[in-house]
C-alpha cells in the first residue's frame, strides 16, 4: 500500500472524526427534547430516509430496537404506495435527510402532519422543508463531504450514524436499560453467550456435594466420587466455609488421611460466584480451578458451576 493511499485514508478518517467532535459540541436542548419525546410515545419509532440516509436509517432502527426502543424502518418510496398504513397515531417518525429537501419524504411528512404524529428530523438543512415541518429538528453541522470530489455522502452519513447511536445510548441511560434486558434481545450468537448468567448454567441444590466440618474423610471421598464435580463444599452455619478438591487430597496424602475431619483438609474461604453474575465473569475467576460454588447474599451454597458448563455454552 502506497504512502499516498494511506494518507488519503487518514484524511477521510480525520475529517469524519473532526466532524463528529463538531456535532458533539453543537448538541443543544433539541436533543434532550427528542429523548423526552421518544420516551413518552406508546408505539414505535418509525425511521425513514432515502438513499444513503436510508441505509443509515436502517441501522439506527436496528440499534434502537435492540436497546429497548421499539423501532422499524419504513422506506419513503414504499410509504407513498401503501406502507403509510404501517404508521399509527401512537408512533413517532424519525426522518433522515442531509438536505432536508428529499422529495420522496414529502408524503411521509404530510401524513405525520395530518394525523398529528410526532416528527423528528435529522438534517443539516435548518430552513429546509423537513426542518420547518418537524416538531424537533436535530441539525447536523454543514461540513464538506470527506469524498475527494466532495460529492459522495461520507461525512454527512457518519454524522447521522453517530447521532443515531447517541440517541440510542441516551435513551438507554434515561430508561435505566440493563444488561439483562439487553440479553433478552440478543439470545443468539457470541453476544448472547457473553450475556448468559451463572444461574442459566449452574447445577442446582440437588446436585451440590456438601458436607459438614466434622464429616469423616471416608465419607467425603464417597460424596466427591458420587457427585462427580471433583470437589466437596464444607458448610458451617449454613455458609460455605471451605472446599475440598483433589488437590487438597494430594497435599494432605498420608496413612491417616481417611480418618481426618473435613475441616482439617479443606481450603478455607474458597472462590465463589453469585447466581446473578455473568457467566463470563465467573470464567474470569476460574484461574487454575475448574469449579465454583454459587452462593447467595448470605453465603449459602445454592449451586455449582463447572468449567465444562461454560465450554458447552460457548462462553469460553
Amino acid at each position: 500500500m502506497t504512502n499516498k493511499t494511506i494518507e488519503e485514508a487518514k484524511r477521510v478518517l480525520i475529517a469524519e472524526s473532526d466532524a463528529l467532535k463538531t456535532l458533539a459540541d453543537k448538541l443543544d436542548d433539541n436533543f434532550s427534547n427528542a429523548i423526552e419525546k421518544i420516551k413518552t410515545i406508546k408505539g414505535r419509532v418509525i425511521v425513514s430516509g432515502m438513499g444513503k440516509s436510508g441505509h443509515v436509517g436502517r441501522k439506527i432502527a436496528a440499534t434502537l430496537a435492540s436497546t429497548g426502543t421499539p423501532a422499524y424502518f419504513v422506506h419513503p418510496g414504499e410509504a407513498s404506495h401503501g406502507d403509510l398504513g404501517m404508521i399509527t397515531a401512537d408512533d413517532l417518525v424519525l426522518a433522515l435527510s442531509n438536505s432536508g429537501e428529499t422529495h420522496e419524504l414529502t408524503d411521509l411528512i404530510g401524513y405525520t402532519r395530518r394525523f398529528e404524529i410526532p416528527l423528528i428530523a435529522i438534517t443539516s438543512g435548518a430552513d429546509s422543508e423537513l426542518s420547518r415541518h418537524a416538531d424537533i429538528a436535530l441539525l447536523l453541522p454543514k461540513l464538506p463531504e470527506a469524498c475527494p470530489l466532495e460529492l459522495a455522502p461520507m461525512t454527512s452519513t457518519t454524522l447521522m450514524l453517530g447521532l443515531g447511536d447517541a440517541l440510542a445510548s441516551a435513551l438507554m441511560a434515561a430508561r435505566g436499560f440493563t444488561a439483562d434486558e439487553f440479553n433478552h434481545f440478543h439470545p443468539g450468537g457470541k453476544l448472547g453467550r457473553k450475556l448468559l448468567k451463572v444461574s442459566d448454567l449452574m447445577h442446582g441444590a440437588d446436585d451440590l456435594p456438601l458436607c459438614s466440618p466434622d464429616t469423616n474423610m471416608k465419607d467425603v471421598l464417597v460424596l466427591m466420587s458420587t457427585k462427580g464435580f471433583g470437589c466437596v463444599g464444607v458448610v458451617k452455619d449454613q455458609k460455605l466455609s471451605g472446599i475440598i478438591t483433589d488437590g487438597d487430597l494430594r497435599r494432605h496424602m498420608s496413612d491417616n488421611l481417611l480418618n481426618e475431619r473435613a475441616d482439617t483438609i479443606m481450603t478455607a474461604a474458597p472462590r465463589t460466584t453469585r447466581p446473578e453474575a455473568l457467566a463470563a465473569e465467573a470464567l474470569a475467576q476460574m484461574k487454575k480451578i475448574t469449579t465454583l460454588f454459587v452462593v447467595d447474599s448470605a453465603g449459602m451454597p445454592v449451586g455449582i458451576l463447572h468449567i465444562h458448563d461454560l465450554l458447552r455454552a460457548g462462553v469460553v
